[in-house]
């Protein structure tokens, strides 16, 4: 658990005197990857309990409420969340080509969602430790990855999955919902990342070719209320398997009371 942040002289100092071992990773499996975001490339990974070398600090996307990412002596980015530098704040100093958002840059949309967002999967998606059926007998594991090989033998990280790498996997899953969310979508709706989160829940659930076809996706296209749009389509996808599920009602209720709450970040078109 980290502790209150420090100010910058202090996190200067401390950065000074860094533990001659390095800090200590505190997830299972955490990955390295090659720039401050979770939709950069792994380079490699780290156990728990393993200590890493932090050259220096740069701000990137937020896991779990923090937005800084260290540079390890390995080249690589990990989350400043897995590491254990005894501060929620910078404790040495900040890379000198920092500020990257994990691909979201200037024209471009946020290949990521909030923790808003990434709680809101989650809790629908329910947490499944090993690869078992869905309530409509497809085959899940971690929050809502659909195994694409048998046993999810695509799934880099060791089964039974923890809560923490279970929100790895679905971390890494998120930016191919985005993607297919962002190549649907034309320039005229303007999404704050509440809405473009309270979306990609819904891509994510029910899936790339479903949202392509949608009429959800059309009127926003055609430039009409995105509240209103969310408000009146987003609800009407609340069947699986060819019956009304509760949990699909409960869930496109949640989505549209997040795509409601006003935000001031910009998420689509242009990333903020």
């Amino acid at each position: 658990m980290k502790i209150a942040a420090v100010t910058a002289t202090a996190a200067f100092v401390l950065g000074s005197f860094a533990p001659a071992n390095g800090y200590a990773i505190t997830g299972d499996v955490v990955n390295c990857r090659s720039g401050p975001g979770t939709s950069y490339s792994v380079k490699t990974t780290y156990k728990k309990g393993q200590n890493v070398s932090v050259s220096c600090q740069t701000a990137g996307t937020s896991v779990n409420g923090n937005s800084i990412w260290d540079k390890t002596a390995d080249g690589c980015y990990v989350s400043d969340y897995y590491v254990s530098t005894g501060s929620s704040g910078y404790v040495t100093t900040k890379c000198s080509t920092g500020g990257s958002t994990g691909g979201g840059s200037s024209g471009s949309y946020c290949p990521n969602i909030n923790s808003a967002g990434i709680d809101m999967v989650a809790q629908f998606e329910g947490f499944v430790a090993s690869p078992s059926p869905d309530p409509i007998g497809l085959p899940t594991v971690g929050y809502g990855h659909l195994c694409k090989q048998k046993n999810c033998a695509e799934v880099k990280y060791k089964f039974p999955l923890t809560t923490t790498t279970a929100k790895q996997l679905l971390n890494d899953d998120l930016p191919v919902y985005t993607k297919c969310l962002a190549g649907y979508l034309n320039s005229k709706p303007k999404l704050n990342d509440n809405q473009w989160a309270a979306l990609t829940s819904w891509v994510f659930n029910v899936g790339c070719g479903n949202a392509k076809t949608s009429t959800l996706v059309k009127r926003l296209n055609n430039g009409e209320s995105p509240n209103t749009v969310a408000a009146q389509e987003l609800p009407k996808w609340r069947m699986a398997g060819g019956k009304v599920m509760q949990g699909l009602v409960n869930r496109r209720a949640a989505e549209v009371k997040l795509f409601k709450t006003a935000s001031s970040k910009q998420a689509y078109p242009k990333c903020s």
